[in-house]
Parts: structure tokens; C-alpha cells; sequence
């Protein structure tokens, strides 16, 4: 099996005719909100591609104490398989660097089933430590956050300041009254369930951008198999139709992954409007921290590694779209309105009364 050549990380915007398997498929997860645990294949075959999505992930391949950490949660998952499933790992398998490990879940055969195996157990891993280090450092919500919004705007300002067909880009953390409000009209009133603490909304210039910023935002911000599985809302695209109307990406439909693609699916937001469009997913966005920060950790922290999680929310929208959800019944004011008097209702009723909001139909009707 040999790598294609290595030729480096491109800061353009791909356009839909170079889009490879792995960019179809990368697109695809966010839109649908899917799990690469549910994969049974890699498609990445250059060095440049391996690079560049280990360093999505906050890791850095070209440093001692990266490469020994990456080995480390390698070397974590095979004894986890070995422990509780006696799972049979080839010795080639086995010694491979991780790099080695993600071009062989891109092969086929054997070893291929293999190393996909280790690798989605590393992807827990990774997060799991990821999670119990952000727990464990005496880090402030504010810090935390303000981490997070260095990284997007680093990368966000880079795109603007490079001419990338964006229009509008608006970032910020929910204030109070509305985390109030929204965990008030959530029947589960846990603050675990509020997803947009931290958002970030983009507004393309058409709707054929969407794909190749999504694309970039993948490669850049976020690693597309931290996309939280079960949170994505798609009402713009029907996947499938818009992939058969381009020459280029119709021959990649079957070796689509994990599910058939349905048609576009209504917003499932009980006071969105039925004719409101958007996409919207959530990331638990993989942040390296400063060594000056890692210092503060207790030294059972410090095989976890210099990488934290941090949940947030992403809106992707087209120029058009946006405009014509402002108009009527679709506008953010009427949603507000709609939640607002769904949460006095409850406040002041019970739960009896916490049916469809006013001016929306049941979901039994919605389409007719």
C-alpha cells in the first residue's frame, strides 16, 4: 500500500468539483449528526490528509511529547480490547504510529477492520481524558469560553480576512436571562441539555458555499467526529438530492456510511415556525491549553494530556435563506414571542398546559 505524496495543508476554500470521499463524508456526519463510532472505513490517503485532521484535533505530529501522547492513548485502547474481548491485533497492527494506523483504516482487508477498531477506541479515549482534565482543572466558565472564542475567531478572522464567501459571522455566549428562559420551556431543565452556551452563526453568501465552508470549518476549527451525534438540524439540503444534481459527487453516493439519507427533515425546535430553515449542529470543540495553564493542574492530571472539550453551538445559513426567515411567521421574533408565552404558561400553570405554542400546529398536522 503505498501514500500518495504528501504535498501539505491547503488554506483555500475546496471547491464541490475537488471534494474527495472523506470531504463528502465529513460534510455529510455534520449534516445528519451521525457517530464515526457507526463507521467501517477511513478514505484518507496522503500524508497531507492525516496531517491535517490529527492536527484538527489539537495534537501537533511534529512534537516529541504529541507523538508520545498519541501513542499512549494507542497503546491504552489495544490493551482495552485485549482486556475485555481478547480482540486479535496483527503485530503490524500493533506497532504502527497512529498516522500508519489511520492510513491502514483507509485500506481494506483485515488490518484495515483493525485499525478501525483501535481507532474509534482512541476517539473515546482522547475524549474521556479530554473531559475528566477540563474537571479537573480550577478553570472558570469565562476562561474556559474565552479559550474557545480565541480558537474561532482566529479561524474565522483568517477566512474573512482571505475573502471566503461569507457575509456575516456572529459569535457570543447566551446571557443569563436566556439560559433562564430556554431551560424554563425545556421540559428536561438540566443545564447539561443547553447546548448554546457558546454559538456561532455564519451566514454564506449562497447556498452552494455551505458545503466547501463546512468543509473548511471541519479541517480547520473542528474535527468532524467531535460533531455531537443527535444534535445536527438540517432543513436547508436534502443530502442526497443535492449530491445526484452534481456530477461530481453522484459516483460517491454509495459509499455513503451509517444510514440511507432521507429528505429534508422539519426543525424539530417545538417554537421554531414550520417554514424556518437552518443548519444547525453542536461540537464538543477539542482546545489545547498553554502550558502556564496546564502548570495549575494537580499531578494526577498530567497524563491526560493539553487538551480540553468545550461544547458549543454552530449555525450555518445561506444569505437568501436567512433573509427569508425573517419574514412572518419564521422570524426570530416570533420564536421569542412563542417561547416566552410557552414558558409563563408553565410557570404559572403546570404542565398541563404544555402543549404546542400558540400560532404553531401539533406535529400530526404539521405538512398538511
Amino acid at each position: 500500500m503505498e501514500r500518495t505524496e504528501a504535498t501539505g495543508p491547503v488554506d483555500r476554500l475546496k471547491r464541490i468539483d475537488e471534494f474527495t470521499l472523506a470531504d463528502l463524508e465529513a460534510v455529510r456526519l455534520v449534516l445528519r449528526g451521525d457517530s464515526v463510532i457507526d463507521w467501517h472505513r477511513l478514505n484518507l490517503t496522503s500524508d497531507a490528509e492525516i496531517d491535517e485532521l490529527l492536527r484538527a484535533q489539537e495534537f501537533h505530529p511534529d512534537e516529541p511529547a504529541d507523538r508520545a501522547r498519541l501513542a499512549g492513548i494507542k497503546n491504552e485502547s489495544v490493551n482495552y480490547l485485549r482486556r475485555h474481548f481478547e480482540y486479535p491485533i496483527p503485530k503490524p497492527v500493533e506497532r504502527a504510529t497512529v498516522p500508519e494506523l489511520v492510513l491502514l483504516a483507509s485500506s481494506s482487508g483485515h488490518r484495515q477492520m483493525c485499525a478501525c477498531t483501535i481507532l474509534k477506541c482512541m476517539h473515546i479515549i482522547h475524549h474521556l481524558d479530554g473531559r475528566e482534565l477540563l474537571f479537573v482543572l480550577p478553570l472558570s466558565d469565562q476562561e474556559v469560553f474565552h479559550a474557545v472564542e480565541e480558537k474561532v475567531y482566529r479561524v474565522i478572522g483568517s477566512m474573512l480576512a482571505e475573502g471566503f464567501p461569507i457575509t456575516e459571522f456572529i459569535g457570543g455566549r447566551k446571557n443569563k436571562d436566556s439560559l433562564y428562559t430556554k431551560l424554563l420551556s425545556k421540559q428536561e431543565t438540566m443545564a447539561a441539555q443547553i447546548y448554546d452556551k457558546l454559538r456561532f452563526r455564519i451566514v454564506t453568501r449562497s447556498r452552494d458555499d455551505i458545503f466547501p465552508i463546512l468543509h473548511y470549518l471541519t479541517k480547520k476549527l473542528f474535527p468532524f467526529n467531535f460533531v455531537m451525534p443527535g444534535q445536527s438540524t438540517n432543513s436547508i439540503f436534502d443530502f442526497r438530492a443535492y449530491c445526484l444534481a452534481n456530477p461530481h459527487l453522484k459516483p460517491m453516493l454509495p459509499e455513503m456510511q451509517a444510514g440511507r439519507d432521507d429528505e429534508v427533515a422539519p426543525n424539530d425546535n417545538r417554537f421554531s415556525s414550520d417554514k424556518y430553515r437552518v443548519l444547525h449542529f453542536v461540537v464538543d470543540m477539542p482546545v489545547r491549553l498553554p502550558r502556564r495553564v496546564l502548570e495549575r493542574a494537580p499531578s494526577s492530571a498530567w497524563t491526560l494530556g493539553p487538551i480540553i472539550f468545550v461544547i458549543c453551538e454552530f449555525q450555518l445559513i445561506d444569505r437568501e435563506t436567512e433573509a427569508s426567515n425573517e419574514l412572518g411567521d419564521a422570524s426570530h421574533a416570533k420564536y421569542k414571542d412563542r417561547q416566552k408565552k410557552a414558558v409563563i404558561r408553565r410557570l404559572q400553570l403546570g404542565m398541563r398546559e404544555m402543549k404546542e405554542p400558540p400560532g404553531k400546529k401539533p406535529k400530526s398536522e404539521r405538512g398538511k
